[in-house]
């Protein structure tokens, strides 16, 4: 597996691990787990593109004292989810979108404290300064929380899907990290409220 200077994954073997580039099971799913085949051949193919970049390796021992409990940590900087099982039996790594601005970036520790299927979105009053055309939104394709979303302890700070896949891997969003709805639907199964969390 190939890393550059600065211990990052390249971009090829984040993108790749679905196949035997990691001895390691659980780590050898992580990237390319539940992006649809077409996605991740357009990827590969397509490495010059601004919004795919390298995923740097974090260790949960460096940010908790235990994995007594799931765990995410939001790495801003490499714009990827990491995943921990109860225990660390699993591990899985995901691409996001992240804040825009470092103004908009909230970093610490939070957890989730509440989770919704087809979340419905209003704008924030922030949002609306910003953009006065900005509207309450139900669930539907046109929601831009996607098909799941995870509430923070921090209000309107959340983990949720996006319908425009374009977002992902681009600083895009308004605070929110943001996922491929394929992905985030297999991790809101995988954590409960009061998974713990930290954005870097």
């Amino acid at each position: 597996m190939s890393h550059d200077r600065s211990g990052h994954l390249s971009r090829r073997s984040a993108l790749l691990l679905g196949g035997a580039a990691l001895c390691a099971p659980a780590i050898a799913r992580a990237a390319t787990q539940d992006i649809p085949m077409a996605q991740q051949e357009a990827i590969v193919a397509a490495p010059s593109r601004h919004n795919i970049s390298a995923f740097r390796e974090i260790h949960w021992q460096d940010h908790f004292d235990t994995l007594d409990r799931v765990t995410l940590i939001a790495d801003t900087h490499s714009k990827a989810l990491h995943y921990w099982a109860v225990d660390g039996a699993d591990y899985r790594l995901y691409p996001t979108s992240v804040p825009m601005t470092d103004a908009l970036t909230k970093r610490g520790y939070t957890e989730i404290v509440r989770k919704k299927i087809g979340p419905d979105w209003t704008p924030t009053k922030s949002m609306l300064v910003k953009d006065p055309s900005l509207h309450y939104m139900p669930p539907g394709p046109d929601n831009p929380l996607g098909t799941r979303a995870m509430y923070l302890s921090w209000p309107a700070y959340i983990i949720h899907g996006t319908h425009d896949t374009r977002k992902i891997g681009r600083r895009s969003s308004s605070g929110c990290i943001g996922l491929y709805n394929e992905q985030v639907e297999s991790l809101y199964e995988l954590c409960p409220v009061g998974t713990q969390v930290k954005i870097l």
